[in-house]
């Protein structure tokens, strides 16, 4: 799952409209819609102001995908 989606799903689950976490976020409702929808790329530091405002660990907002070697199990995040 993209971190996009996962942002909308995780904000769908607190309960918020994307219009609350935009004043929140003191950005506009429409830019805030294009960050869900993928039409703009979600920075770091927008991600960390996302995961405040929804009270969420930033590594929430990541999938784990397990990577199996010859050797040994590896968790990456990606």
């Amino acid at each position: 799952m993209k971190v996009n989606e996962t942002v909308r799903l995780i904000r769908l689950s607190k309960g918020f409209t994307q219009k609350q976490v935009a004043d929140r976020l003191k950005i506009p409702v429409q830019t805030y819609n294009g960050y869900e929808l993928g039409r703009r790329k979600i920075h770091v530091e927008l991600l960390q102001e996302i995961a405040a405002v929804l009270d969420e660990p930033i590594q929430k907002f990541f999938s784990e995908k397990i990577y199996k070697t010859k050797k040994k199990e590896h968790s990456v995040y990606v």
